[in-house]
């Protein structure tokens, strides 16, 4: 069915309450690239048992960590084929540090519907709070859905993240894993756009790739870990723009700046002559 936007934009959909463990966090973790050294024991603070240091990142699945089906992309006014579908943009706003463990209620909204013409690109926004009705953290993401377009809506604003016209103050190289897209699958994102080659194929991939928001969070704590001396309460924002595909196994180089108390920065892929990975990296640091 096509989008219809009279019904679509701004309808909201069910809220969700979840709970997440430690044992959630600390999978989490491993799968975006966390305590690959294990005597490393700063990396293992985000394994800890207990009370492991959490990545704002978690909030991105946190609601869906024990999904085991494939998501659907079927909301109010919207009915799309999964394998039109790839990550658009994804934004969390952390208004505390995350806890090890806890139940939260998540609300969300169609914010906006983008009319590319030949393409769409929906946008949601969800406010999470915990069992006090006190906010964790808002989140805002996008999702490019290819031959959806032409349905009359606006074409929607630029959101480019501009880079400082000088050498990065930071370069780090992330290394993935051959298997991490089935190791992060395991976070409850069963999309078999990363574990099954013919879907992949028949979504004009050669292969499985990595999920847009594993490359997000593996590039989120490579910033912890080599700008913010590995405290994750300084990513109090963090938000991002897909522009490629990363494959399982290559590594991710992240070119940062840090300018006006914020890190900007753009992701690449060293295996594939500097292919664009994110476009836009924006980090906001807890004042």
């Amino acid at each position: 069915m096509p989008i219809d936007p009279a019904v679509a934009l701004g309808a909201e959909l069910p809220e969700t309450t979840f709970s997440w463990t430690a044992s959630d966090v600390a999978l989490y973790h491993l799968a975006v690239g966390a305590a690959a050294d294990p005597m490393d024991t700063a990396g293992l603070a985000y394994v800890d048992d207990v009370a492991p240091k959490v990545l704002p990142t978690f909030a991105t699945v946190a609601a869906s960590f024990h999904a085991t089906e494939p998501p659907k992309v079927v909301f109010p006014g919207i009915d799309i084929d999964l394998a039109k579908v790839v990550h658009g943009s994804q934004q969390v706003t952390a208004h505390r540090p995350l806890p090890p463990s806890g139940t939260a209620t998540t609300r969300t909204r169609i914010a906006e519907l983008q009319d590319k013409g030949s393409a769409a690109v929906i946008v949601q926004e969800s406010v999470t709070v915990d069992e006090g009705g006190e906010t964790l953290w808002t989140s805002r993401s996008s999702i490019f859905a290819k031959g959806e377009g032409g349905f009359g809506g606006e074409r929607g604003a630029s959101a480019k993240v501009e880079l400082p016209d000088r050498a990065p103050d930071h370069r780090i190289e992330v290394p993935t894993r051959p298997n991490q897209a089935l190791l992060y699958r395991l976070c409850g994102d069963r999309n078999p756009l990363h574990s099954d080659p013919a879907f992949a194929k028949r979504a004009g991939f050669d292969r499985p790739i990595l999920h847009g928001l594993c490359s997000y969070g593996c590039v989120a704590r490579a910033i912890v870990d080599e700008i913010l001396d590995g405290d994750v309460t300084q990513l109090a924002g963090y938000g991002v723009t897909f522009a490629g595909i990363v494959l399982p196994g290559e590594t991710i180089v992240v070119d940062a700046w840090e300018a006006d108390g914020r890190i900007v920065g753009r992701a690449t892929v060293a295996e594939r002559d500097g292919a664009m990975a994110l476009a836009g990296i924006s980090v906001d640091r807890a004042r």
